[in-house]
């Protein structure tokens, strides 16, 4: 028998949250969910450090290959005694090295990310997005670093190892939420270009934003970073921005860089062009990114995250 969803309030309780003020417990309560994400390389390791993921390249390591027939050259040490018996020919062990891959999270917290119509702000969805992520890595011996940004602070992280390295992570996204005087803030090409800095080829980056603020520069900056690394591009959304309510009654006061205008939100012609507008705006820049060989994620602030992430998203 299938359990019943949790209403919204039942889920906030759970994660002992608000939905809109962004607090440590709730980014430590997913420290129980990381199997929801496969974090797995699916391009070639080039870091020279030891680490738990598998190399292509055969050398000494940790984790056997394959035997083939001795080749001059090969370590004499790695000679497989029981073939070379058995075969009446010398073969040699192969080993496939294992090699450190970092995970860097790009969290965007900027003002359109203070949004929500439901569940959650988009900012907060973010945040607990990051915090799977980030426990994801801890589990599987990644380090993890990266950059937390909004208009008026930013906390740029090199990567830490095990809990240190998760902890610091979370505190950032609690500090810049919670921000309120100006220091230093970023756009997202900003934030983009300072984790450029940071990044080792064969490392795997998360960039969770709405994108509202995606221009050219930024597509610079990831078609950069992805010729050597493994780019997850998720988008935060909320439905009020994808659709306006069948039921929407009245008048609203719209200005968009041009001289205000008043809506009609009854009108059925109206929600159905501004729905099928923001459809081909999100699927022109999904397609972007997507031939930039960037990986695409679509995660909504209105229902929970554990909810969406065991449709099956691992990693795809």
């Amino acid at each position: 028998m299938n359990m019943p969803e949790p209403t919204p309030s039942q889920w906030l309780a759970t994660l002992q949250a608000s939905g809109y003020h962004l607090g440590l417990a709730e980014l430590l309560w997913y420290q129980r969910h990381t199997q929801l994400l496969d974090l797995r390389p699916t391009i070639a390791i080039q870091s020279k450090l030891a680490g738990s993921y598998l190399a292509k390249s055969k050398g000494r390591g940790m984790e056997f290959d394959e035997v083939r027939h001795y080749q001059p050259g090969d370590d004499v040490r790695a000679i497989d005694w029981r073939v070379t018996a058995r075969t009446g020919k010398v073969h040699t062990k192969l080993f496939r090295e294992e090699k450190e891959r970092p995970v860097f999270i790009l969290t965007d917290l900027s003002s359109s990310m203070r949004f929500g119509s439901t569940l959650l702000l988009k900012s907060i969805q973010a945040a607990h997005l990051a915090s799977v992520i980030s426990w994801h890595s801890k589990a599987h011996g990644d380090k993890l670093g990266g950059i937390v940004f909004s208009q008026q602070q930013h906390r740029l992280l090199k990567p830490a190892s095990r809990t240190r390295g998760v902890l610091r992570y979370l505190q950032a996204l609690v500090d810049v939420h919670q921000a309120a005087a100006p220091a230093q803030g970023l756009s997202l090409a900003q934030a983009l270009a300072e984790v450029r800095r940071l990044l080792r080829p064969g490392s795997l980056l998360y960039v969770l934003s709405d994108y509202n603020a995606l221009d050219d520069e930024a597509m610079r900056h990831l078609q950069l970073i992805r010729q050597h690394n493994e780019v997850h591009c998720c988008q935060l959304v909320d439905p009020l921005e994808q659709q306006l309510p069948a039921k929407a009654q009245g008048s609203a006061l719209v200005q968009a860089n041009a001289e205000p205008l008043l809506v009609t939100l009854g009108d059925r012609k109206l929600q159905q062009r501004y729905q099928q507008q923001q459809q081909q705006t999100m699927q022109k820049m999904q397609q972007q990114l997507q031939q930039l060989g960037c990986k695409w994620l679509s995660i909504s602030s209105a229902e929970p995250l554990l909810t969406q992430l065991s449709r099956g998203y691992h990693g795809r």
